[in-house]
């Protein structure tokens, strides 16, 4: 079958030369006086001009084809954990082992293009052999090369590791995406080792002042039958429990509850540890620490409403999740036997409402300095709403109701919500607000406003004031159920609604903090590898927040040693990245000088050692040989990296993938063409001129 694109072109083409032939011969039809050839060559001259030029105005396309060679992607990847580089069994020489794997790569880059990755708690380019990283995220390094890799021709992935993989699951789901096959390098060491440790701890982060709680732990041995551990748990570094455990069994594992009591407010720190056996491999698993923060109560919060509505189960769903509430839900008639001021936040849903009379629990209401939170909806009686509160007079007609989607107002600040969240909000059904406008009588800080259609209205949706001193919500529509059960339906569901119900919750029960600069850290407890992240707030006479004056900080470790930093401005607040720090116990002092006023913030931050990679010890070679052999790869012991150059070379899988490219170019573009046609008529002027034809 014949390609239209090349009979178009050839059409034009013959068009275009009859058009030039025509117009040469009308225009030297009676030149016969001239020179034959002269006379010709003038002819073909004009006649290929005006050819090329009808054709460049028929815009014609020129179509070429280009084939790209693309070699084989030989990946490889090396476990630069601490377990995969500190034990090995009796002879493996690991010097020879990273020379041997940096000559295997040399001699297939000679063939392939050859990617270095290593990998433990992050993925990093290039062969490291520190054995520094704390912890083995293999499932991480097999998802970026599905990112990285997308598309690309990957021949093969070599992966050297022991198998011990303590973060992200295990890669063996997502190997599949590569279509590659995988050779697994069999690091480590399968034989056990004399080794006692603490394996888990199980325990409540959140405990009551004067209540007992437990602390259940497992202590595991191996090779150290007929020794025994002294078991000990201490609380902020002073013994609060110990017990002797005979070690009876090669592997040996046991479980102790340890019954402790909470007479301290705060968070505390407790230290479970064993005692070594002589002989044993590492000492560093052999302890592990906790934090379990001690409050003195719970928050109590209300749902009143005036009936059944799934939005109740909504918030109840996501309110029940903090342990800090104690969450109780009334509806109708009951809210009269009940006192407000029993409860530090009460979230009014559409009352008052139109189902009942709610006078006489209104009236309570206004004699207590409980925070509210008011949803309208089809059921809420709009005037008296109105006339129940001074914050927000709302002036429409009960029952009627208007879809009104929700944006996210990027200068919110009164709790965080990430950039996600507000992506995932603004793209949710609408919510039913009741129809009317809604005129707010004191400053507001919004969190969401309406959107009618495409429409941004700019009227807020969900907004914070304070009522006479009092800190109320509002949230202008119905349907949050609708929210939660969307964002189950997603692949990857996302917290988006607990994010905002929570923070609306926790924004209305926390009590103000009135002092006029706050710093504090992201969260009381950090991992040993994590970036202690510290946020401070400035604010003036008129409690309105700025960052003109500088911030500096000091974090004292426990030996007294000082850390000194400069906080960074960002928007109307401060942040600092202090880094990485050791594990241990650190104290703070944030300070500045606002006019001639010095104004300080303290507070602590533990960081917990991380130990996961000494939690297991022995090799996972079995699920290596599966990673392997479900992807038509081989699993290889150290000593034989060179069988690893010939199965890959071998292989009538791995070649080199031809593309072919189209391109389609107009030939006006082409600036030779007009180069030649200048050139030809220059010539053709230049021989009539000199015959006399001009």
């Amino acid at each position: 079958m014949s390609d239209p694109f090349n009979i178009y072109i050839l059409t034009a083409l013959l068009g275009c030369l009859l058009a030039g032939v025509l117009f040469a011969w009308l225009l030297y039809r009676n030149t016969v006086h001239l020179d034959k050839r002269l006379r010709y060559s003038l002819f073909a001259s004009r006649a290929v001009v005006v050819a090329l030029i009808a054709f460049l105005l028929s815009s014609p396309l020129i179509r070429s084809i280009s084939y790209q060679l693309e070699k084989p992607v030989i990946v490889i990847g090396q476990d630069n954990s601490l377990s995969a580089g500190n034990i090995f069994p009796a002879g493996f020489n690991m010097e020879q082992y990273e020379n041997d794997l940096k000559s295997l790569a040399d001699k297939l880059s000679e063939k392939y293009e050859v990617k270095l990755y290593s990998f433990s708690d992050s993925v990093k380019s290039g062969l490291d052999f520190s054995h520094k990283g704390k912890l083995s995220n293999a499932a991480q390094f097999i998802n970026q090369l599905n990112d990285e890799l997308l598309n690309r021709n990957v021949g093969a992935v070599i992966l050297a590791t022991d198998g011990i993989f303590n973060r992200g699951g295990s890669p063996l789901y997502d190997m599949d995406k590569l279509n590659a096959p995988v050779y697994t390098i069999a690091l480590g060491d399968t034989v056990p080792k004399k080794d006692v440790l603490v394996v888990n701890v199980n325990y409540n982060s959140l405990v009551y002042l004067d209540n007992e709680f437990t602390i259940d732990i497992q202590a595991q041995a191996f090779e150290s039958k007929g020794t025994h551990t002294l078991l000990s748990v201490l609380e902020n570094g002073k013994k609060v429990y110990e017990e002797r455990i005979q070690i009876t069994a090669n592997p040996f594992l046991k479980s102790i509850t340890v019954k402790l009591k909470a007479l301290k407010l705060g968070l505390q720190k407790y230290t479970i540890q064993l005692s070594p056996v002589q002989g044993e491999i590492s000492e560093l698993n052999n302890i592990q620490q906790i934090y379990v923060e001690v409050i003195d109560t719970r928050q109590k919060v209300l749902i009143a409403a005036a009936g059944p509505h799934p939005d109740i189960a909504a918030l109840k769903q996501v309110i029940s999740l903090n342990k800090h509430y104690d969450l109780k839900i009334v509806i109708g008639e009951e809210l009269d036997t009940l006192n407000p001021n029993d409860y530090g936040l009460i979230i009014l849903y559409q009352l008052p409402g139109l189902q009942f009379n709610t006078q006489t629990f209104m009236g309570k209401l206004k004699q207590s300095t409980a925070s509210l939170w008011y949803i309208l909806g089809a059921q809420s009686d709009l005037p008296a709403f109105s006339s129940s509160q001074t914050g927000v007079t709302f002036i429409g007609s009960n029952g009627t109701l208007q879809d009104a989607f929700s944006y996210p107002d990027p200068n919110f600040t009164a709790f965080n919500l990430d950039l996600a969240a507000a992506k995932k909000i603004d793209g949710y059904d609408p919510l039913q607000a009741p129809f009317g406008r809604v005129m707010v009588n004191a400053d507001a800080s919004v969190a969401l406003s309406q959107r009618i259609g495409k429409i941004k209205t700019g009227n807020p949706q969900l907004f914070f004031i304070s009522d006479n001193g009092r800190k109320t919500a509002y949230l202008i529509g119905e349907g949050l159920w609708r929210w939660k059960l969307a964002e189950a339906k997603e692949e990857n569901p996302s917290d988006a609604v607990e994010r905002l119900i929570s923070g609306t919750v926790q924004y209305l029960s926390v009590k103000d903090d009135k002092r006029k600069f706050k710093a504090y850290t992201t969260k009381s407890t950090f991992e040993e590898n994590e970036n202690i992240l510290v946020n401070a707030v400035l604010y003036n006479d008129s409690y309105v927040p700025i960052n003109t004056p500088d911030v500096n900080m000091e974090i004292r470790n426990e030996a007294g040693k000082i850390y000194k930093f400069l906080f960074s401005r960002t928007g109307a607040t401060y942040q600092l990245d202090a880094g990485i720090f050791p594990a241990g116990t650190y104290n703070y002092t944030a300070r500045t000088i606002l006019g001639d006023k010095e104004h300080l913030a303290k507070g602590l931050f533990y960081v917990n050692a991380l130990v996961a990679e000494y939690q297991q010890t022995i090799a996972n070679h079995q699920l290596l040989n599966t990673m392997s052999a479900q992807t038509n790869g081989k699993m290889y012991m150290p000593r034989d990296l060179n069988k690893i150059l010939s199965a890959v070379i071998s292989s009538d899988e791995i070649k080199t993938v031809s593309y072919e490219q189209r391109k389609y170019e107009e030939l006006i573009n082409f600036k030779w063409l007009f180069a030649l046609i200048i050139i030809l008529l220059s010539l053709e002027w230049f021989f009539r001129k000199r015959n006399g034809e001009i």
